[in-house]
């Protein structure tokens, strides 16, 4: 079965607008009440995070609506960082996890992402069972087996609680200044509240949410603001979160910052030496640098490449029992404490490498020398496929045979949008230019 609503993570999309309304949150609660309701058994049991917009008090009061609709019974967690939702989803015996967040886009957005009682992120599979449950007529509950809804007031305590066990037992941050922002996101709290229970020094930025700031000028899209404050208060090291607090950005003492590849790169280092990388491999998608890939061939491990998506990179992780893997975007999945992305327990193994003295952050992030890389964005027209038109397939091609050896080429459609992506690695940083806009003009031209 094919999907329409759901992308690479949930469903997505502008506030107040399809499908991002009211009358489709209430119809997805019913669909996810049916699927995950199928056996026929009472009452089954749902979780509801969110993060800090304005438009998720619409959405959870219309998801629960449709959940409790179809016997359910919701528990209502507030803000909350999507690893809680996965992590509160398993602890808590639920039957499915919902939150409701657009992640690092803009606040006019929204979004709702599904996890499994495992607390994994449903499968294509399954999402593509819900959308066709939401295109049918969805029978509701008996009047007598219509669910609850219950607040929990002490989720984000839970999470913090949890969050604290991953750090080295016995191991302390006092001595350490540590900016963290949250992006005035699903984190406000329980991040500048961990770090300092663990005894850092803590400088926090983003943690006033009014509905319409999160993201804004701040979090891991703009970690420019992290790196000034770091600057500015002689911190140690910066924490630069996304909106729903599972991709993160490393800012280190000069105020440089640090992507996904560099904290994997360093992860996948330091667990090898512990014995604790499973399966020899770090696990990322295609669009990790080609000078990580160096880097782990260097120390006898492997990159293994995925399709774009946290979600892929867990499906190979869970598939071949790795334990590391994550994206370029500052996703770091560490299937050991956490079942998606976590932003905040990724930084907490960056700081016991950091705590364990001897080396500054910048030292830390510095792992290796990446490829440059290009990336450039081209625009088509729709019902276009400028990817099929055989001019474009030849720039291609011809792309590949000049940087065999040398770099690499990767174009893709985006997921979300009519683009085509192309990006190039190359040594030779004249031969990148030259490769990535003779296949953008190419593609242009067929656009």
């Amino acid at each position: 079965m094919s999907r329409k609503l759901f992308g690479t993570d949930g469903v997505r999309g502008r506030a107040n607008t399809h499908p991002m309304t009211a009358e489709m949150a209430l119809r997805l609660g019913a669909a996810a009440g049916r699927y995950f309701r199928r056996n026929g058994e009472d009452h089954h049991r749902v979780v509801i995070g969110k993060d800090t917009r304005l438009s998720g008090y619409m959405l959870e009061n219309a998801l629960t609506a449709g959940l409790t609709s179809t016997g359910m019974n919701v528990l209502l967690l507030g803000p909350v960082p999507t690893p809680a939702v996965g992590y509160l989803t398993r602890s808590m015996r639920a039957d499915v996890g919902i939150m409701i967040s657009a992640s690092h886009n803009p606040a006019a957005d929204n979004g709702i992402k599904f996890f499994g009682p495992d607390g994994f992120k449903l499968s294509d599979e399954a999402e593509a069972e819900i959308e066709s449950i939401v295109a049918g007529e969805i029978v509701p509950a008996q009047p007598q087996n219509i669910g609850r809804a219950k607040r929990i007031d002490d989720g984000r305590g839970r999470y913090v609680e949890y969050a604290k066990t991953t750090f080295p037992a016995g191991q302390r941050l006092e001595g350490l200044k540590v900016v963290v922002d949250c992006a005035n996101g699903a984190a406000y709290r329980a991040a500048p509240d961990v770090l300092w229970e663990l005894g850092a020094e803590v400088i926090p930025l983003g943690v006033s949410p009014n509905g319409h700031n999160i993201n804004d000028g701040l979090g891991s899209t703009h970690p420019e603001a992290c790196a000034q404050a770091v600057l500015e208060h002689g911190a140690d090291m910066g924490i630069s979160l996304d909106g729903d607090a599972d991709r993160v950005m490393i800012v280190d003492e000069k105020g440089q910052v640090a992507d996904g590849d560099q904290i994997m790169a360093l992860l996948a280092d330091r667990w090898a030496a512990q014995g604790r990388l499973r399966g020899g491999a770090l696990v990322a998608t295609v669009m990790s640098n080609l000078g990580l890939e160096r880097f782990l061939q260097g120390r006898g491990l492997r990159l293994e490449r995925t399709a774009v998506g946290d979600r892929y990179v867990v499906e190979r992780m869970r598939g071949a029992g790795f334990n590391l893997g994550g994206e370029q975007s500052g996703h770091i999945v560490m299937t050991d404490y956490a079942t998606t992305g976590d932003g905040l327990i990724a930084s907490l193994q960056f700081l016991a490498a950091l705590a364990d003295g001897g080396r500054s952050a910048s030292e830390l992030v510095a792992q290796f020398e990446p490829v440059p890389q290009l990336l450039k964005n081209v625009r088509y027209a729709a019902g276009a496929d400028p990817l099929s038109v055989d001019a474009v397939q030849a720039e291609i091609a011809r792309a590949e045979a000049r940087l065999n050896g040398c770099g690499r080429v990767l174009i893709r459609k985006s997921g979300t949008e009519p683009l085509i992506r192309v990006m190039a690695e190359a040594e030779d940083e004249t031969v990148l230019r030259e490769v990535v806009e003779n296949i953008v003009a190419a593609v242009e031209k067929a656009a």
